[in-house]
Order: C-alpha cells, then sequence, then structure tokens
C-alpha cells in the first residue's frame, strides 16, 4: 500500500478538541431516558420561538446557496449594535473566526497571550499556523492584565482576552480593560471574546464595541448566537472590527460559510428582546439557587457574569464527572482547565438545577 501522506509537523501538537457529550450518546450507552446536559453553556430555554418559525420558513429554500455576505443579518446587526455593516464579518460559529484570525495574522513562530485556564481554541488557532500560545496564570480566576501586558513581544500577534472568561465566568472590569490597551504596542490584535455578554449583570462590565466605534484599529469584538440566543446548532458568530481588519480577515474566509437557515434564523432570534431578557431571567434565578445549595454544602464557588458555575467539588473530577453521569446528568470536568477539584456545571433550568444538586449530594456522598 506505500506510505501515507505526511500531515504538517505543526498540527502533531495539537490535541483535538473534545465537546461535551451529547445526551443521546449518555442514553445509549447507559440505557437511561431522562439525562440533562449541563456541560456545554446552551440556553436551557431553547430558541425564540421566532427563530424556529424563521427555520421553517427558510427551508423552502435550502435548494439556494446562501447568502456568502450574510447582508441582511449584519443590517440587523449594525442596527442593534451601532456599528457599519464594513465593520461585521459572520462566522460559522465563533470558532471558525478564531480560526480565521490565526490563519489571517499568524506565521510560524508568531505567539499569542491568553489567559489560563481560559478557553482553549485560542490555542488551537495558534497552534494550527505554527504559532506558540504563551500562557498567563489566571489571578484570583481573572485576568492579570498586567501580566498579559509584560508577556506582550515583538512575537506577538494575537491577544485573547475571554469576558466573560471560560471557565471561571469572571470578568475584566471597564478600567483595567482601557489600561491593558493603552500598554499594547499597535502590531498587536486584541480580541476580545464577549461568547456570554448577554448574560454580564455587572455596572462595571465594558462597552467594548465603543473601541472599534471611536476608530481602534488594533481591537475586534466577537459575540455568538449559541449561547442566549440558543442558536447553538446552527453555528452563528460574528466579529465587530475596523473595515481594513475585516477586509482582511475575509480574504481567508469560504464564500459560503453561514448556511441559509442560519442566518434566517439568527435576524429572527436578535429581534426578539423579550426571549433574550426571559432568559437572562431565569439564568439569575438560577445562579441565587445553585450558589445556596453550593454553601450549604460548603462547596466554593466562583461567583460567575456567565451562565455557567466553576465550582471546587473537592473531589476528583473525573471520578465525580463518571457517577453524576450514570444518574443522567452531564457536566464538564475541571482537569481540561488544570484544576481536577473543579467541575464546570452550566445553569439550567429550575428542574434542571434540582436534579443536578440532587445528583451531586448524591455522588459526594458515594464517591
Amino acid at each position: 500500500m506505500g506510505n501515507a501522506p505526511t500531515c504538517r509537523e505543526a498540527i502533531l501538537a495539537i490535541k483535538p478538541y473534545i465537546p461535551g457529550k451529547p445526551i443521546e450518546e449518555v442514553q445509549r450507552e447507559l440505557g437511561i431516558k431522562d439525562v440533562i446536559k449541563l456541560a456545554s453553556n446552551e440556553n436551557p430555554l431553547g430558541p425564540s420561538p421566532d427563530a424556529v418559525q424563521a427555520l421553517r420558513d427558510a427551508s423552502e429554500k435550502v435548494y439556494l446557496y446562501p447568502d456568502g455576505n450574510c447582508y441582511y443579518l449584519k443590517e440587523s446587526l449594525a442596527e442593534k449594535l451601532k456599528v457599519s455593516p464594513e465593520n461585521l464579518i459572520i462566522g460559522n460559529g465563533t470558532d471558525e473566526i478564531l480560526k480565521l484570525l490565526a490563519e489571517t495574522y499568524l506565521d510560524s513562530g508568531d505567539e499569542i497571550v491568553m489567559a489560563d485556564p481560559s478557553f482553549s481554541e485560542y490555542e488551537f488557532a495558534a497552534k494550527v499556523m505554527g504559532g506558540r500560545a504563551i500562557k498567563v496564570p489566571c489571578r484570583n480566576f481573572r485576568h492579570d492584565l498586567s501580566a498579559m501586558a509584560a508577556a506582550v513581544t515583538t512575537k506577538t500577534k494575537l491577544v485573547f482576552i475571554c469576558n466573560p472568561n471560560n471557565p471561571t465566568g469572571t470578568i475584566v472590569g471597564k478600567a483595567a480593560l482601557e489600561g491593558f490597551l493603552k500598554e499594547v504596542p499597535p502590531h498587536v490584535l486584541v480580541v476580545m471574546d464577549e461568547a456570554y455578554a448577554e448574560y454580564v449583570t455587572a455596572e462595571h462590565y465594558p462597552d467594548s464595541l465603543e473601541f472599534v466605534r471611536n476608530g481602534m484599529n488594533n481591537v475586534i469584538v466577537l459575540r455568538t448566537f449559541s449561547k442566549i440566543y440558543g442558536l447553538a446548532g446552527l453555528r452563528v458568530g460574528y466579529g465587530v472590527a475596523a473595515s481594513q481588519i475585516v477586509n482582511d480577515v475575509n480574504r481567508v474566509r469560504e464564500p459560503f460559510n453561514v448556511n441559509l437557515m442560519a442566518q434566517a434564523a439568527a435576524i429572527a432570534a436578535l429581534k426578539d428582546e423579550a426571549h433574550v431578557g426571559k432568559s437572562l431571567e431565569m439564568n439569575n434565578e438560577g445562579k441565587k439557587y445553585l450558589y445556596n445549595q453550593f454553601e450549604a454544602l460548603n462547596l466554593k464557588y466562583v461567583p460567575t457574569e456567565a451562565n455557567f458555575i466553576f465550582v471546587n467539588i473537592e473531589k476528583d473530577s473525573r471520578e465525580v464527572f463518571k457517577e453524576l453521569m450514570k444518574k443522567g446528568v452531564i457536566v464538564r470536568t475541571g482537569d481540561i482547565f488544570g484544576y481536577k477539584d473543579f467541575i464546570r456545571v452550566t445553569i439550567g433550568t429550575q428542574r434542571q438545577n434540582e436534579q443536578f444538586i440532587w445528583a451531586l449530594k448524591e455522588v459526594l456522598n458515594e464517591v
């Protein structure tokens, strides 16, 4: 048969991303029907009914290629965000935009700077291009912006700030961010990943879009329809940046990267502000309930501004994960973030939260 083709050496350093197990797989594996997934920070209320109707309406047009420019989605976003359509790039989830940024700006040997722990896809994107991720440890589960600024060198091309941070749920405040941006040299693109921005209630959370509106040329803000808008299965994310950045990234973007039905659903979801408000209210109530339950169990947790909580269960998270799964509850282990005694749990509906707490109490007594 001969030798197989040889892959690029750079990709051998990449560990494939392992997503949270889908409900169907756990049902098959364990033979149980009542399974809840609190591992991937999805909106438990699901999508807006308006978005579902838009999907039905758009389904009749799937024989056509989608609008490669996402014209109507950009128009809707531009109006809501008070930016120009030329400041927008739409992606197959923000994951695709992260990869596009790496393809646009990184040569082999270039560096990115990111917090640790934070979203693993930043490191993945760097390694795909033969780059190197400089990880700066968080301080009290928060970005250490001073240390991150000090880590920037002439080789640094991208700095990633996950705000709120995944998996800790903490935020970078307005004053700290403004100070950081003054220290970053103009050759470095600062990527503000704000996937969970709509869940934030803290008053000192920055309006990062102001930097773009004011003409800052080395900032891009990423948002998504996968979280509070409940469209994770459709994969729609977007970036907001100076038009030059958008033009450069568009050079490496596939021509039809966002499908027709996803665009239609995103436009409808964006307009349904009542559904977003209901989702936020449910998240805030669930957060309070889980805080109270963790405190009753004497478990320390990181106060969150997102729709998940990073909690210290004081036991091996892999073992707890396996036992919780047997009881029909899927969470995320902390070992993948370097915290083997932590789990990350998505805030669900009240019923889901209660089921999780019941299962957690049982497991902590058993493991």
